[in-house]
């Protein structure tokens, strides 16, 4: 499925996601991903789903949610990767205007240094930008970008396509307790990010499941140090750390609907089983999906996380 939802979500209320990328096609493999690792990361955009499918898609679970009384508030562009490495994001924003629901992506600011990619996304009308970090060994450590990009042209495109947003621009910066929580790359982030003016910049900590084990944010302190950080340097800061609630929905089937949703984002299992109670189904659902591989259980900070799991590759082959 190419749309999920709609999910809430702590910045956009109630987000339908739309899924427009395969997984996991990425041009980083960041440690906190919450998709888990990135098996083969990617540069350029190139073509993947057909805008017209998208939009067809999308107009069709608007329809559900509309019929079942569900508000929308965003329709968000938030795959299971990278969604600017597709080349017909633009295409697929313009196809969604007639829905008349405002449009959202959430992107890694990676290719924004390409004209094209900022174009396409210009088109949205809130967008968020990840900076987690202005110093290149940290940026390598933290986001593990493709080879070929550098960061120095990274963050020239991100000023570039804040120069040229007229929509509502926000910033995301995710810390981790000894990789980027240092005061002196704090202020450095801090002081890049204020040069954007964006609306909000928001300090996140991991909250789900991470690609790499022993992953976790700072403790209390350093994050109220790094909150003080920012607010010398921007006007409107935010804390992007607490639960964003069990108000998961499925408008069709169950089965389906739950692995679009844990394909991007990991459900506790308060929120699955909040869902499937929705549904009006039960928590066999789960294990079924668990003993056909399709579903896998983790725990994270005490939480326990239903995930969708991916095959690799050579597993598909076979």
């Amino acid at each position: 499925m190419l749309v999920f939802g709609p999910v809430p979500s702590r910045r956009l209320g109630r987000s339908l996601g739309i899924n427009n990328i395969p997984p996991k096609s990425c041009s980083y493999a960041c440690l906190y991903c919450q998709l888990g690792p990135t098996p083969h990361k990617l540069d350029a955009p190139r073509d993947f789903y057909a805008p017209p499918r998208i939009a067809e898609e999308v107009a069709r679970q608007v329809a559900k949610s509309r019929a079942q009384g569900e508000p929308i508030d965003y329709l968000t562009f938030v795959p299971d990767g990278e969604p600017t490495l597709d080349r017909q994001l633009g295409v697929a924003i313009d196809l969604l205007r007639p829905l008349e629901i405002p449009i959202a992506v959430i992107t890694n600011a990676s290719l924004l240094w390409l004209a094209e990619v900022r174009d396409a996304v210009g088109k949205a009308d809130w967008v968020s930008l990840k900076v987690d970090s202005v110093d290149e060994a940290t940026w390598k450590r933290i986001n593990r970008p493709h080879s070929t990009l550098q960061l120095a042209e990274v963050l020239r495109g991100v000023q570039v396509f804040g120069s040229e947003y007229t929509g509502d621009l926000v910033t995301e910066t995710m810390l981790i307790h000894g990789v980027n929580d240092a005061p002196a790359q704090l202020d450095a982030v801090a002081a890049f990010i204020a040069s954007l003016q964006p609306r909000s910049a928001y300090l996140a900590v991991p909250t789900r499941p991470t690609a790499e084990r022993g992953i976790h944010g700072p403790d209390e302190a350093a994050m109220t140090q790094a909150f003080q950080t920012f607010e010398r340097h921007l006007p409107q800061v935010e804390y992007l750390i607490g639960y964003e609630g069990d108000a998961f929905v499925a408008l069709g089937d169950v089965t389906d609907e739950l692995l679009s949703i844990a394909a991007v984002h990991p459900l506790r299992e308060s929120a699955m089983r909040s869902m499937l109670e929705r549904a009006g189904a039960g928590w066999n659902v789960v294990e079924r999906l668990m003993a056909e591989g399709k579903l896998v259980e983790t725990e994270y900070q005490g939480e326990r996380f239903y995930l969708r799991r991916f095959l690799h590759p050579e597993e598909q082959s076979r």
